[in-house]
């Protein structure tokens, strides 16, 4: 959804139907609704093929000729594309929501409730929960990603914590009897160099956000700012 445009595919073989439920989202007035309908379940599949990011949710009656929309869901799963399906029934059917909710449907109206405000929000309704599902599981993923980094610089630090030590003070004790000023800038240009390196190994056990910024290229780099 962009500019508070949703794109919907209607499947519907019924035309005075669709027509209603087109002139219902058109009258609404909390978002912009394009409808493009289809009659069967074959010309949704390859609309929504042909259009899988740009199709914001599926509005689709359960009782269609070939496929029926349990099937039709079964069929877009198979397919790997994943848009919020609405169904559309004649009646409040337990086991048909059983069934719908299996397949991951997201909510079903019965036809009565298309001239009514409930049927723009039960569309936006489901895609803010699709969207805070995104979120959340990117957030999830975000996570999992920070707690691998910082076991890994956890492990590591423990292996460099006593060589980078050891050579810091090498280093001051050389600095300590160095007189010559070309090999003294040397030896502090080292150690600034493992201060450094103490300076992000800290950072990255504090890491609070996975957070990256572009590098070189393709190549991003944690942002330890």
């Amino acid at each position: 959804m962009e500019n508070g445009r949703v794109n919907v595919l209607l499947i519907e073989d019924n035309n005075d139907f669709a027509k209603l439920v087109d002139l219902y989202l058109q009258k609404s007035d909390i978002a912009h609704f394009d409808v493009t309908w289809k009659k069967n379940g074959t010309d949704a599949l390859h609309e929504a093929e042909a259009r899988e990011g740009a199709i914001d949710v599926i509005l689709m009656d359960y009782f269609l000729p070939g496929q029926n929309g349990l099937q039709v869901t079964k069929a877009l799963l198979e397919k790997s594309i994943h848009i919020p399906v609405i169904f559309l029934t004649v009646n409040k059917d337990f086991s048909l929501a059983v069934e719908a909710m299996k397949l991951g449907v997201e909510d079903y109206l019965v036809k009565e409730e298309i001239a009514t405000p409930i049927l723009p929000k039960t569309i936006l309704g489901v895609l803010e929960k699709v969207e805070l599902r995104k979120k959340l599981a990117a957030l999830e993923i975000s996570q999992n990603r920070l707690d691998a980094i910082q076991e890994i610089v956890f492990d590591i630090s423990e292996k460099l914590d006593e060589p980078l030590i050891r050579m810091k003070q090498r280093v001051d004790e050389m600095l300590d009897r160095q007189s010559e000023d070309n090999i003294t800038n040397y030896l502090k240009i080292i150690r600034d160099n493992l201060d450094r390196i103490n300076s992000k190994i800290t950072k990255l056990k504090e890491l609070k956000e996975d957070k990256t910024v572009p590098y070189i290229k393709d190549i991003r780099m944690i942002d330890l700012s």
